[in-house]
């Protein structure tokens, strides 16, 4: 298992170092490209992250905006990670519209990852069968390890050839629209915000339980992912040796 981890003493200080990271990695792919890719992931921590990206000096007309995943509701909602991101992120860094990919959500799930995928498939020209190489993915990490919207037990956890799908999340009584593993392994570089003493037993499990993913989603891209790296503040790394 390639994998990094930091620790810092609160969710603020992690989000920091998180966003100095994503923008080093979308400056680095700026430098040999015309555009570079960020997927971005709804919570409460990200709004740390996205502030924390908007407060720097990185000019943001050369990013492509990407969502991990996204609850089945309409954008002004104020459960949308797309409201967030616009919010948070979009308006302040005054990213142009043309460069936002939203999920629909406001679709019925099945539409809205049908669109999905198809607009990722353009915007990368992607043949049939094959995987988007976002430059940057961030995600986030659930008290019961789910990761996107991949939660324990979930049939997609298994999905290798989807690039996008929807799923009902019954403990929330939700639907959800979400990038599938192949696609998620495909990044070139993932980094995690993970704050919390919540999260902590979910955490140790990661890093430390033999890998099962249907049991703890958040080991796939820790097991088989390249380029990942965890930012987790003092709380969510409490049980790590």
């Amino acid at each position: 298992m390639s994998v990094r981890w930091h620790t810092y003493p609160d969710a603020a200080a992690a989000a920091e170092a998180c966003a100095h990271q994503v923008i080093a990695l979308l400056e680095e792919a700026i430098a040999g490209q015309e555009f570079a890719t960020l997927a971005v992931s709804g919570g409460s921590t990200p709004k740390l992250l996205f502030q924390s990206l908007t407060a720097s000096r990185f000019r943001w007309d050369k990013v492509h905006l990407f969502w991990v995943d996204e609850r089945c509701v309409p954008p002004t909602d104020d459960a949308s990670n797309y409201k967030l991101a616009h919010d948070y992120l979009i308006a302040p860094a005054r990213l142009p519209q043309r460069q936002v990919h939203r999920v629909f959500g406001e679709l019925k799930p099945e539409a809205a990852a049908r669109r999905y995928a198809e607009e990722i498939q353009e915007f990368f020209g992607l043949d049939d069968g094959e995987m988007p190489h976002f430059d940057v993915v961030h995600r986030g990490m659930g008290p019961d390890a789910h990761s996107a919207s991949l939660f324990p037990g979930d049939p997609l956890i298994d999905d290798r050839e989807g690039v996008v799908g929807s799923t009902y999340v019954e403990k929330f009584k939700q639907w959800r629209v979400t990038l599938l593993p192949g696609a998620l392994l495909a990044a070139k570089h993932t980094v995690f915000l993970v704050a919390g003493a919540d999260k902590e037993e979910a955490v140790r499990a990661v890093f430390e339980e033999e890998y099962d993913p249907k049991k703890y989603p958040a080991q796939i891209a820790s097991h088989h992912g390249r380029g990942v790296t965890w930012f987790l503040d003092e709380a969510a790394a409490g049980l790590l040796d």
